[in-house]
This record gives structure tokens, C-alpha cells and sequence, in this order.
């Protein structure tokens, strides 16, 4: 029998920041390590309730169909869920030869979808929500970066689909963020401006209050915007 302790352990989750827990699994793909297999690459891992659900075909089915989208942006999407092997790849069958869902039809998975029927990779990322169910995933997210850090941690529960613009839009802004040392505001879109951190010492604070700093606008001392144009994080985050 589980202590309280056990439980806890078993449903504990990483933290932003923290390395992405490793693993070998069988997916419909082939088997993986991840998060090494995916080194040099951003990486969207995501789990789901069940297969031969209409929530989690709604999703996949969208993720099916922005898979170039992210691939674009250095961005491998990986699925998992507890069901097993045969059960996905009749699932992901049945979705490219009877389901059509907002103007997607013949949808074909290509990612991989992990096979997790002992829950181990579910519960060592924490995607087991005691009050949700005991034997199915979240709909978590989890946003990883090319040297396998974890940088975006996004839950839903069972009942909510996600929003795929949403997901696209935060892979974007931390690349943004990343390459050009900034962050980015509420609802960032590449084109809009950014946001520069604030100063760190009184001299360079009145510096920018009094325009100094080429670029910068300047409400107060502690919130500063730049421009950086659609054009130059798309050259950066987008591959050609």
C-alpha cells in the first residue's frame, strides 16, 4: 500500500529551469531517448487522457496539421498518453481515414506518440492529477529547449482542449527572448515590441528616463520597449 509520501512522490512534476527528466520509450515512431535524441532541437511534449477520445483527435489532428509550422521554428513535437502501441496506431488510423474536423481530413500523424502503459513516463513528469483520474494524463505541455532544459510548463485538465496558437506563440516568444536577450509582453507577436529588462544601476535607470539609449521608450524606469521588427525575429527563430 502507498504511504502519503509515496503518492506524492509519484504525481511529483519538474520545474521550469530543471533539466528534462530522461527516458527510453517505444513510440509509434520507433524508440526514443529523450531528451537526447532531440539535443539541438526545441520540443513540445505533450500528453493526453486517452486515445479514441474527441477531445484529444480534436488535438491531434490540429498538431498534425501545424507540424511544418513548428518544424519551421526548430520545434519537434513528441505525444504521449498510457495507452499502448497497437491501440495508438489504430487510433492515429482510424483519425487519417474517417475523421474530418474543421477542414482537416486524411490528417497523418507523423510525430511520435509514446507507448506509456506503466505510467512511469506520465508520472515522472508529473502528468498524473490526483482529483482528475488516477489512470489517465493531463493535457500537459511541456516546452523544452535544444540543450533540454524545460522552460514552459502549461496544464489543462481533462475537459479543455488547448490552444495551438497559443503553444506556437510561447515557442516563438522564448526563442525571441533567448536570442535577443529581451522579454516579451502580454500577447507578443514577432513585430511587436519587446520588453527590455530593467536597469540595474541609478545612472543607466536616468540614462533611459532621459532618451539616452538609442531605441528605447521608456514609461517609467522600471518599463522600457524596443522595436525589433517581424522581419528580424522571424531571421532568427525561423529556418531557411
Amino acid at each position: 500500500m502507498e504511504t502519503n509520501n509515496e503518492n506524492q512522490l509519484a504525481y511529483a512534476m519538474p520545474r521550469i529551469g530543471e533539466a528534462a527528466p530522461e527516458f527510453k520509450a517505444v513510440t509509434t515512431q520507433g524508440d526514443i531517448n529523450f531528451p537526447s535524441d532531440y539535443k539541438g532541437s526545441w520540443v513540445i511534449l505533450f500528453s493526453h487522457p486517452a486515445d479514441f477520445t474527441p477531445v484529444c483527435t480534436s488535438e491531434f489532428m490540429t498538431f498534425a496539421s501545424m507540424e511544418d509550422q513548428f518544424a519551421e521554428a526548430n520545434t519537434k513535437l513528441v505525444g504521449l498518453s498510457v495507452d499502448g502501441l497497437y491501440s495508438h496506431i489504430a487510433w492515429l488510423r482510424t483519425i487519417k481515414e474517417k475523421i474530418e474536423y474543421r477542414g482537416m481530413k486524411n490528417v497523418e500523424v507523423k510525430f511520435p506518440l509514446i507507448e506509456d502503459i506503466t505510467m512511469e513516463v506520465a508520472k515522472k513528469y508529473g502528468m498524473m492529477m490526483p482529483g482528475e483520474s488516477n489512470t489517465k494524463a493531463v493535457r500537459a505541455v511541456f516546452i523544452i529547449d535544444p540543450k533540454g532544459t524545460i522552460r514552459t510548463i502549461i496544464y489543462y485538465p481533462l475537459s479543455l482542449g488547448r490552444n495551438f496558437d497559443e503553444l506556437y506563440r510561447a515557442v516563438v516568444a522564448l526563442q525571441a527572448a533567448d536570442a535577443f536577450g529581451v522579454a516579451t509582453p502580454a500577447d507578443w507577436r514577432p513585430g511587436d515590441d519587446v520588453i527590455i529588462s530593467p536597469a540595474g544601476s541609478c545612472g543607466t535607470a536616468q540614462d533611459r528616463m532621459e532618451g539616452k539609449e538609442e531605441g528605447l521608450e521608456c514609461k517609467d524606469w522600471f518599463f522600457c520597449t524596443k522595436k525589433i521588427s517581424k522581419e528580424e525575429v522571424l531571421k532568427k527563430v525561423l529556418k531557411k
